[in-house]
């Protein structure tokens, strides 16, 4: 082939048709290069660490510009609290806390004797009302104070006395706030089950076993089954009413629970106690002195005994006499005037319905002239 620049392609150009790339400068098989010497050492490059398959950290958040608002409001809602407290402490000096009520009466703001004052004034007409009772459709009253029913204004109001450390309390007290106090009102259950049994009276158709003390005799007066008021039931009622009544100044009238009721005394123990006790009593006069006195008095069972004897039924069913202490006092009046007696806890007193009442409980079971003499010791000891 006809040659020329660029025209013959030599065999250094062109092995097998392949062009020849020229080898790198520091390759081993650059020209020049002898293939028994070693070439420049290039270190192997090592492998990327693999990173563990961790999911990267959220980024922080920003705070929130409201919940600092929140926070700080907080803390002077706390500053203010705490400041309205010390100053409630500070201006609530009284006996009684401001504020406090009792049934709807403010007694706050004073002394305890105010509070007291304030509470009697406002509820005494209603503390004494007679309450109105319907029993086996009888209509009939009970007065409280004869009944075990009564507030009792002192307790109620050492109860509501004394600081009041409350902050609801304390600071309530600032603005205008209520205290209330509940009333102390004690219920004497024995002595309101008597009372009931007397209002009701001829009420209802059960009657129980006892003895009557009229003018010159004894009577035997046998029980009978039949209705009667209940007593646990009936207390509760009367004594709900009670509280209505002082607190709202009426009560309406009470409906006193009946029930079936079979006499708790005997006819045989009437008979027993008229034996033992009642015909005894009333056979004769009987006479109550003063050791080492001139004092005495008789008492006879044409007028004086009948006026001061009475049977009620003890627990166990038994009939026990019992003594009108206030209509004895009457009777004797002022017979043991100025006669003192020595007591065991070594005081001297005057002489009391209840010294003439025990001399005279020995004097009514004597049947000589002589044991019907009742002798009140002036040095018992």
């Amino acid at each position: 082939m006809p040659g020329g620049p660029g025209g013959n392609v030599s065999g250094d150009t062109l092995n097998s048709g392949i062009p020849v790339v020229p080898p790198a400068q520091n390759s081993p098989f650059a020209p020049g290069a002898h293939l028994d010497e070693p070439g420049p050492h290039t270190p192997p490059k090592l492998p990327e660490p693999v990173q563990p398959n961790v999911p990267a950290a959220p980024a922080a958040k920003k705070k929130k510009k409201g919940r600092s608002k929140l926070v700080l409001l907080g803390g002077v809602v706390v500053v203010l609290g705490c400041g309205a407290y010390g100053a409630g402490l500070l201006m609530n000096h009284a006996d009684v806390p401001k504020g406090t009520t009792v049934l709807g009466v403010d007694v706050g703001g004073g002394t305890r004797d105010e509070a007291v004052k304030k509470l009697d004034a406002a509820l005494g007409e209603r503390v004494n009302k007679p309450l109105k009772l319907t029993v086996g459709g009888d209509q009939v009253t009970l007065k409280p104070d004869q009944a075990g029913l009564t507030l009792d204004s002192q307790a109620t109001v050492r109860a509501a006395a004394g600081s009041d450390y409350n902050p609801v309390s304390v600071i309530g007290g600032l603005f205008g706030g209520e205290r209330v106090v509940e009333p102390e009102m004690p219920v004497d259950e024995e002595k309101l089950a008597a009372a009931l049994e007397r209002a009701a009276g001829g009420s209802g158709s059960a009657k129980e076993g006892t003895v009557k003390f009229v003018p010159g005799k004894a009577v035997a007066v046998y029980g009978k089954a039949g209705k009667g008021i209940d007593a646990a039931k009936a207390s509760e009622a009367v004594a709900a009413a009670y509280k209505k009544q002082v607190e709202t100044g009426s009560a309406g009238t009470v409906a006193v629970p009946v029930t079936n009721r079979k006499p708790t005394v005997s006819d045989a123990e009437v008979d027993a106690f008229m034996t033992r006790f009642a015909k005894p009593a009333m056979s004769a006069n009987v006479t109550i002195s003063v050791k080492g006195t001139s004092a005495s008095i008789p008492l006879g069972p044409a007028k004086s005994l009948p006026q001061i004897l009475g049977a009620k039924p003890a627990s166990s069913g038994r009939l026990t006499e019992t003594y009108d202490l206030k209509a004895l006092k009457q009777l004797y009046g002022n017979t043991f005037d100025g006669i003192m007696i020595q007591r065991a806890n070594g005081k001297k007193t005057p002489v009391q319905p209840t010294d003439v009442a025990v001399a005279m409980g020995k004097a009514l079971r004597g049947k000589t002239p002589a044991e019907r003499i009742g002798v009140i010791e002036t040095n018992p000891s």
